[in-house]
């Protein structure tokens, strides 16, 4: 491997490390996308504001990566939007039958060496390797 393939994602695991670790030390919270932004749906008094200015950094993020580096976003879909509705929504449905998604429990809840969170992860990625398998399987995706 060549710095070149070595350097963004070791960036990037870095900034996210330091991104949940500025959260849980400024803000007491577990960096978890899916428990900000159902927050941010279900608003408490004085937990509102944070939540959305989160999301829309997320968001603002990726606005700035496709005028960065364009090339990294899709010019064309394998499939039809309804499948995308339909995987948006099984996703949903996971993360809120999870107690909550792939960064709250892989990212922060293993460096906590939550139990709880070590299993979830486990879960998500054994799930997510046998729809793979299965869906090469069918011939729905390459």
């Amino acid at each position: 491997m060549t710095m070149e393939q070595i350097l963004p994602p070791l960036v990037g695991g870095i900034l996210i490390g330091l991104a949940s670790l500025g959260m849980m030390f400024f803000n007491g919270r577990i960096a978890g996308i899916s428990g900000i932004f159902r927050g941010g749906l279900l608003p408490e008094a004085g937990e509102t504001l944070w939540r959305w200015v989160f999301v829309g950094g997320l968001v603002a993020g990726g606005v700035v990566m496709m005028f960065v580096k364009p090339t990294v976003f899709p010019t064309t879909f394998v499939s039809k939007w309804p499948v995308y509705v339909v995987a948006g929504l099984l996703v949903g449905f996971g993360t809120r039958l999870g107690s909550g998604c792939t960064s709250g429990h892989g990212i922060c809840g293993i460096s906590r060496f939550s139990a709880r969170s070590i299993v979830a992860t486990l879960t998500f990625i054994t799930t997510g390797a046998i729809t793979v398998f299965l869906m090469k399987m069918i011939g729905g995706a390459s």
